[in-house]
């Protein structure tokens, strides 16, 4: 006979999983705001600006912002890569630029 399967110690590991997802996307945006010089601005600018960002439909500003942001990403990796990864070409340590809470290059 089968043993039954614990739903509700599943579910429970599923909404800690969750959990731990938000809060670190959570961090990797703070780093992000930190990490741009985005912090100086005032709460009340910061979300008006990314409001207007989210609401935004023209694809040409939306590619001019990604490509923005990617070149960002690409200068911070060049300036914390050793130089024998910078001739390698080394790419940044996450696919899509973002940085883990753990490499420390997004901190403050």
């Amino acid at each position: 006979m089968r043993k039954p399967r614990d739903f509700d110690a599943e579910l429970k590991s599923l909404e800690d999983k969750a959990r731990d997802l938000k809060a670190r996307k959570v961090q990797q945006l703070g780093e992000l705001v930190i990490s741009t010089g985005a912090d100086a601005l005032g709460a009340d600018e910061l979300a008006g600006a990314l409001i207007v960002m989210a609401e935004t439909r023209d694809a040409g500003k939306r590619e001019a912002w990604a490509k923005r942001g990617a070149a960002f990403f690409q200068g911070r990796s060049r300036r914390t890569a050793s130089p024998s990864d910078r001739d390698a070409g080394g790419a940044p340590s996450q696919p899509g630029g973002t940085q883990s809470a753990s490499s420390g290059t997004g901190a403050a």
